[in-house]
C-alpha cells in the first residue's frame, strides 16, 4: 500500500481513499492500516500526531485530494478530528462535496440511511456542545458582573487565567474570534497569550 503525503491531480474518480492517524510513537499505524486494506482502499494518507494539533498534513492533503464520488475510510472516526465539533467540520465538508465517509469500526456509512443518521446524531451533539459554550459564556459575564470584574485590560493574575482557557479552547478546536469573544480582548492580545502560553 503506497502511503501518500502529497496532493496528486487527474485522480480517476470513486477512489477508496484511506486516512489514518496515531497520537504517540508508541501507537502503530499497523492496526489501522490492515483494516482500511480489508476494506478495499486504493490509497492512504496518514498522521502522527496528536488529534489535539491543527497541522496535519496527512489529513489537509486528503481532503484536498479527494473528489466527488470517492470514499473516504477511516479506521474509527475519532480519526479525523480533536473533538466533535472539529470530528463534524470535517465530515461536513466531505457529505458537502459529494464524497461518502466510512468508519469501518464504528459501523458508520453515510451512503446509508442509517450511517446518515449516525451523523446526525453527531451533529446534535457538537449543537449542543456549542449551546454549552454558549451558556458558560454567560454565566461567566453574569458572575464577573456581580463580582465587580471590569473588562478592561486584564491584569497579570487575569491574564495567566486567560492563557490556559485560551490554550484550552484552542485545543478544543474553537475559532481565535470565538475565543477572543469569549474572554472579552481582542484578537492581538488573544495572539499574545497562545504565544505566552507556546512559550
Amino acid at each position: 500500500m503506497r502511503q501518500q503525503s502529497g496532493t496528486d491531480i487527474g485522480q480517476p474518480q470513486g477512489q477508496r481513499i484511506g486516512y489514518v492517524r496515531v497520537s504517540t510513537v508508541a501507537q502503530t499505524l499497523e492496526q489501522q492500516q490492515a483494516a482500511l486494506d480489508a476494506a478495499g482502499v486504493d490509497k492512504t494518507f496518514s498522521d502522527t500526531m496528536s488529534g489535539a494539533r491543527d497541522d496535519r498534513p496527512g489529513l489537509a492533503s486528503l481532503l484536498s485530494y479527494v473528489r466527488e464520488g470517492d470514499t473516504v475510510v477511516v479506521w474509527k472516526l475519532d480519526r479525523l478530528g480533536r473533538n466533535t465539533l472539529h470530528i463534524l467540520e470535517t465530515v461536513r465538508e466531505l457529505t458537502n462535496r459529494g464524497v461518502t465517509l466510512v468508519s469501518v469500526t464504528d459501523g458508520i456509512d453515510s451512503s446509508t440511511a442509517a450511517g446518515r443518521m449516525m451523523i446526525g446524531v453527531l451533529g446534535s451533539l457538537a449543537e449542543y456542545e456549542r449551546e454549552l459554550v454558549k451558556e458558560r459564556t454567560q454565566l461567566k459575564r453574569v458572575a464577573s458582573h456581580a463580582n465587580g470584574t471590569k473588562f478592561g485590560r486584564p491584569r497579570k493574575v487575569q491574564d495567566a487565567q486567560n492563557v490556559a482557557t485560551a490554550r484550552r479552547m484552542k485545543a478544543d478546536g474553537h475559532a481565535a474570534r470565538d475565543i477572543a469573544k469569549f474572554l472579552g480582548v481582542s484578537r492581538a492580545t488573544l495572539y499574545r497569550y497562545l504565544g505566552e502560553g507556546a512559550a
